[in-house]
């Protein structure tokens, strides 16, 4: 059985027009759709994740790490979380 890698996606889902990166992930549309699709290796998924995170730095990257993680412990993101707990 295939170990599922966990999609990067931190909730926060707007793409910037100019690098076509998206805000809190950093990964493009087309990159987005491939990790939808099931025929996907895990190992294209593991160098994307390599890639997205070096697309980033600064507090974009902080956020997405501890958010990342968060969302591998807990199965949410911090964003999603936040928003979950405001309503």
């Amino acid at each position: 059985m295939k170990k599922e890698i966990v999609s990067p996606c931190i909730s926060i889902c707007k793409t910037d027009p100019v690098s076509g990166y998206c805000y809190g992930c950093a990964r493009t549309n087309d990159e987005k759709k491939l990790w939808k699709n099931e025929s996907v290796s895990n190992e294209w998924k593991e160098q994307n994740l390599k890639e997205i995170t070096q697309r980033m730095s600064g507090w974009q990257l902080d956020t997405f790490k501890e958010s990342y993680k968060h969302k591998l412990n807990k199965g949410i993101s911090l964003f999603k979380k936040s928003l979950l707990e405001s309503k």
